[in-house]
């Protein structure tokens, strides 16, 4: 019995591995392990016949990956909702919980399928792998990360490919990657295992090249823009007291323009400014362009002759609601209208889910906005002659919204963002190469401003250039080439190509485990 004990329990290190291969792999890390990372998972799966093992270790590694990639949230706990550490702890141990489901759920669908079809082990591998990719295309994140964008991170060219695939593409790849480097695994010792492992190194390389190739087909622009981004480092104690009319809207105000006459002094000759997400402490649009402080704005950039885009609060006619907007004013201090209100909103920080059909959820969660959605990617700002496709915060990640901007015709993104919420290490990276990740999948400039940092412009090549420092006033000018009519990607034109493809690969397995179901009954 002494020696049955670690060997029934042993196994369990599987999915420990799996999760701690996963969480180390993803930005700020290097995608070092996305490869091989579900193989010890997949392998537990298995040698499993009880749906409660399946179900245990799937929110085991997705448990683990979360702790470790994932643990800002504590920090964000601690600092929105103003509770104790202990407290952000359970929370953030909640979080790790049911935050990402997708794995989980994928193991219990596999484990469904398997028991009615009566697979064999290959096939058994080959629906984990699909099913796997299609559970974290589709299940619901709060923070909707995936596999693609840590090969951008990493800065490995292969991340080019995301103008074909998209950067979900290139996740569900990585996924199925996992799949060769299983099969290989399972034959290490043999000859075909060795060329497998040799073949799957070829590959890689080889599409890392041809990233380099992709790169370097693109055509040369014929326009440019300088932009000077203005990072004011606004405490949240005096955002907060802003937004809640106890002061600060003065001292707010005159640090950005400190903050951009610096800039300024350094670069004159600037097309226009950029302020981050709800940088101006007051209302704007309407009757609200006459207040003092609209005022104030409006001879701040008369008396520069420059030009801005900032982040806002205005109020929605219609509903009454505050929302989170993008404004554009001219170097004459006109606000131009209209204004861009963010569409998608974070749930639990800018709506209740679910408020409307049980009010009593206000009550119970006061500290969480209550904010008014804007058209979606259905316009774009006009500002000297350029035409930006507006993006608020977390709409970046979502390609879908982009897709709409670039179909508008946008010359280049423009995103502005506060992330002062979530620490210093790991979330303003993640947010940072998941926000410049559009601008490779449809081939336009970004250009990103934060209240705390990271704010910097990437290139319609995917080339970052300079980043700002994190938690400092900064103001920093990009010079940004770009084309003025820019083309459709592939990807643009073909958005659910990958999710075709894999859900066509799904009901092909179907058919071969129907087919080994009905040769063994007969």
């Amino acid at each position: 019995m002494q020696t049955e004990l670690p060997a029934k329990y042993s196994q369990w290190l599987l999915p420990v591995l799996s999760g701690v291969l996963i969480g180390t792999s993803y930005i700020p890390f290097p995608p070092w392990a996305s490869l091989f990372c579900f193989v010890p998972l997949w392998l537990f799966w298995q040698q499993q016949h009880r749906l409660k093992n399946v179900l245990v270790s799937g929110v085991l590694t997705s448990f683990i990956y979360t702790l470790i990639g994932f643990n800002w949230v504590t920090y964000t706990l601690h600092e929105f909702a103003k509770v104790n550490w202990f407290v952000s702890g359970i929370g953030m141990i909640l979080f790790a919980l049911f935050g990402h489901l997708f794995v989980p759920i994928a193991g219990v669908a596999w484990f469904w399928i398997r028991k009615r079809l009566a697979c064999n082990a290959g096939l058994s591998f080959a629906l984990m792998a699909v099913l796997t990719a299609l559970a974290e295309l589709y299940v619901p994140m709060l923070f909707k990360w995936n596999f693609g964008y840590s090969w951008y991170g990493a800065g490995l060219p292969v991340y080019q490919w995301a103008e074909i695939v998209g950067f979900t593409g290139l996740s569900m790849l990585s996924i199925l990657t996992n799949l060769l480097v299983l099969w290989a695994w399972r034959r290490r010792a043999t000859i075909h295992g060795k060329l497998g492992f040799t073949l799957l190194l070829m590959v890689f390389a080889g599409l890392n090249g041809g990233g380099i190739w992709l790169k370097n087909r693109l055509p040369e622009p014929d326009s440019a823009v300088d932009v000077l981004l203005v990072q004011a480092n606004i405490g949240n104690l005096e955002k907060q007291s802003m937004e809640r009319g106890k002061g600060f809207r003065a001292e707010i105000l005159t640090h950005y323009f400190q903050a951009t006459d610096a800039g300024l002094a350094k670069n004159p000759q600037v097309d226009f400014v950029m302020w981050s997400e709800t940088a101006f402490p007051s209302l704007l649009g309407g009757e609200y362009n006459q207040s003092f402080y609209a005022e104030l704005l409006q001879e701040f950039l008369r008396n520069r002759q420059v030009s801005l885009l900032t982040g806002a609060y205005a109020k929605d006619p219609k509903s009454g609601l505050i929302t989170n907007s993008l404004f554009a004013v001219d170097q004459e201090g006109t606000i131009l209208e209209p204004h861009y209100s963010k569409t998608i909103l974070l749930a639990l920080g800018e709506y209740i889910p679910g408020e409307e059909t049980f009010p009593w959820l206000r009550t119970m969660l006061p500290m969480v906005g209550h904010f008014g959605r804007g058209p979606g990617p259905t316009m774009l700002l006009k500002l000297n002659g350029h035409a930006m496709g507006p993006q608020v915060c977390y709409e970046s990640l979502f390609p879908e919204f982009s897709k709409g901007l670039a179909d508008l015709g946008a010359q280049f993104i423009v995103n502005v963002t506060n992330d002062s919420w979530y620490g210093s290490w790991q979330e303003p990276y993640q947010h940072l190469y998941m926000t410049l990740a559009r601008g490779v999948e449809f081939r336009r400039p970004v250009m990103r401003v934060t209240n705390t940092g990271v704010s910097t412009v990437s290139l319609a090549n995917g080339d970052v250039l300079e980043l700002s420092p994190l938690d400092t006033s900064w103001a920093g000018a990009y010079h940004v080439p770009f084309v003025t009519q820019p083309q459709a990607t592939f990807y643009q034109r073909h958005l659910n190509l990958m999710p075709g493809l894999l859900w066509t690969g799904l009901l092909a397995l179907f058919g071969a485990g129907f087919m080994q179901k009905t040769n063994r009954l007969s």
